[in-house]
């Protein structure tokens, strides 16, 4: 008998239509019936010996919701007994969107029922829901980065690798290749809690390192160094192919697969590893050769999410965070038919405005690495870079600028959001910061980077206190003068910290309204009596609905 393996998930919804993503346990027809008429069928296709399907589901109504449920070769596997029901629900009419976003879960089950990193902000969201079926309920689930840990395994993870392998060669405890992958995504989306969640509570995804490895992609001397191990190649290979299949297809509209030439051919034939793995070898290759970001629409809600992973260009005279032709589509996409949207929303891993020291450093680390203090401070700023995570968004200069300029005249005109908002995590904190242009250049909308980190991970006494201690007066004036010894120039704005930073295990939603925009922050907390609940940390009000 054929057998879920993994999800499902809800992935697209728009429309009339939805996707459904499962894992099965050999070759069979995946079907998803509504309790309205709504349906889809699909025959799996198959990659390393793993069978999957997404489902495409018609006939749904904008502004409903209707349970549903699976079945493989005519027979029902989800729900299972005793589970609430699952449901896909379209936004529709007068109803608010609200968008729930955060990064980085470590998917590991607790040891002994103690959880070192607390209470799981996912788990918690999903039991809340479970409990409480007229709760409100995010519509969509931006998922921003380090959905599965590459580098960081669990133990059980690691006892399954060493049973497979000799932990003592390379990788040792990190995952190696394709179906050691599927181990990580099993962990993680086999919690009970959340595999319910994500089958009732649509997603959208993008990778960040922790997804392939720490610091994927930080330069080009980083690269050339991961390619000349023995095991790099099969690693990245691997975790982009995982990517595609996990995370990738199910973020992509029905008319963008129906015009995928990979997802036809992994369809066509009986088993399309092959042709996935040689896509992998050209993404790994050739990256500007391959667009990971994408773009959805909720009403006048638009969502544009961007790989600032793998579209890097790492020649130090010409880097970059995006490729030339993955920023022209983001300007493109930004800037298309203006009055379409009261709400732009910019999802990218990695935080565009930073405290003001870590920016400064990234910025002067980029400049020593430019040969800006000769050979010696080049290897000195390469180390830095390496050792201190400095690769965000600063550190790619002309990057930082070409995006700030793009919010600017993205918000600004007749026509323009009421906001324009940049969505992040990866930095294990969460924060609210303000841009501030120069006199009669910023924009007509309001702009905020908004940073909410971790979903579930720990967060040492050391990060908080150098995070806190980032965003403080003394800092900016250590930062500048940093920035001072690499003749690094100021960058064109100024920010301010208007919220944060708060540390735990937490998500943030925001609820838009027609032009009104508000922002609400919760962390999961454990309860004296065992359990935990999300509990409000913070509400701001970012527009109004008489907004322009």
């Amino acid at each position: 008998m054929v057998e879920l393996r993994l999800g499902p998930l809800l992935r697209y919804t728009g429309g009339s239509s939805a996707t459904v993503w499962v894992e099965t346990s050999r070759p069979c027809t995946a079907e998803v019936r509504c309790a309205d008429g709504a349906a889809g069928t699909t025959a799996t296709f198959q990659i390393a010996g793993h069978h999957y399907a997404l489902v495409e589901v018609t006939g749904l109504t904008a502004g409903t919701s209707t349970a549903y449920e699976v079945l493989l070769d005519d027979t029902r596997v989800w729900p299972p007994p005793g589970s609430p029901a699952s449901e896909i629900r379209l936004p529709g009419g007068e109803q608010p969107l609200r968008v729930a976003f955060g990064s980085c879960r470590w998917a590991a089950p607790p040891a002994d029922g103690q959880d070192p990193a607390g209470p799981d902000a996912l788990d918690t969201l999903a039991a809340r829901l479970a409990a409480d079926p007229a709760a409100e309920r995010p519509d969509v689930l931006l998922l921003l980065g380090d959905q599965v840990y590459a580098d960081e395994t669990s133990p059980a993870t690691q006892r399954r690798l060493a049973a497979r392998r000799d932990p003592e060669e390379p990788p040792g405890s990190e995952v190696a290749d394709y179906e050691e992958y599927t181990w990580l995504y099993h962990e993680s989306w086999l919690d009970p809690e959340v595999r319910w969640l994500l089958s009732t509570v649509p997603s959208l995804m993008i990778f960040d390192d922790h997804d392939v490895i720490d610091d994927w992609n930080t330069s080009a001397s980083w690269l050339a160094d991961m390619r000349a191990t023995p095991w790099w190649r099969e690693r990245v290979l691997s975790g982009l192919m995982s990517y595609w299949v996990h995370q990738h297809l199910g973020n992509l509209s029905p008319a963008e697969l129906a015009a995928d030439p990979l997802y036809a051919a992994v369809r066509e034939v009986p088993d399309g590893t092959d042709a996935l793995r040689a896509f992998a070898c050209r993404a790994d290759a050739e990256p500007a050769s391959v667009r990971w970001s994408y773009r959805r629409d909720f009403g006048r809600v638009r969502v544009l999410m961007v790989d600032s992973r793998a579209a890097r260009v790492l020649a130090e005279d010409e880097r970059a965070m995006l490729d030339p032709g993955e920023a022209r589509w983001l300007r493109t996409q930004a800037l298309d038919a203006p009055d379409s949207c009261d709400h732009l929303l910019i999802g990218t891993s990695l935080p565009w405005l930073l405290p003001h020291l870590v920016h400064d450093a990234e910025g002067w680390s980029a400049a020593l690495c430019r040969g800006e203090k000769g050979p010696r401070w080049a290897r000195i700023g390469e180390r830095l870079r390496r050792g201190a995570d400095l690769e965000h968004w600063a550190a790619f200069p002309r990057s930082f600028e070409a995006l700030t300029d793009l919010i600017a005249e993205a918000g600004s005109g007749p026509g323009a959001p009421a906001s324009v908002l940049v969505l992040s995590g990866d930095v294990h904190h969460a924060y609210v910061a303000e841009p501030s242009w120069p006199a009669g250049s910023g924009p007509d909308a309001r702009a905020l980077q908004l940073t909410c980190s971790p979903v579930h991970n720990s967060v040492p006494r050391s990060m908080r206190l150098g995070f806190r201690f980032g965003w403080s007066r003394l800092a900016q004036v250590v930062g500048r003068a940093v920035a001072g010894h690499g003749k690094v120039p100021r960058p064109s704005i100024d920010w301010h910290r208007t919220g944060g930073p708060w540390f735990g295990n937490q998500l943030m939603t925001l609820t838009l309204r027609g032009r009104a925009a508000e922002l609400r922050l919760e962390q999961a907390r454990a309860e004296p009596g065992g359990g935990a609940r999300l509990v409000t940390v913070e509400e701001v009000r970012i527009t109004r609905a008489g907004d322009r």
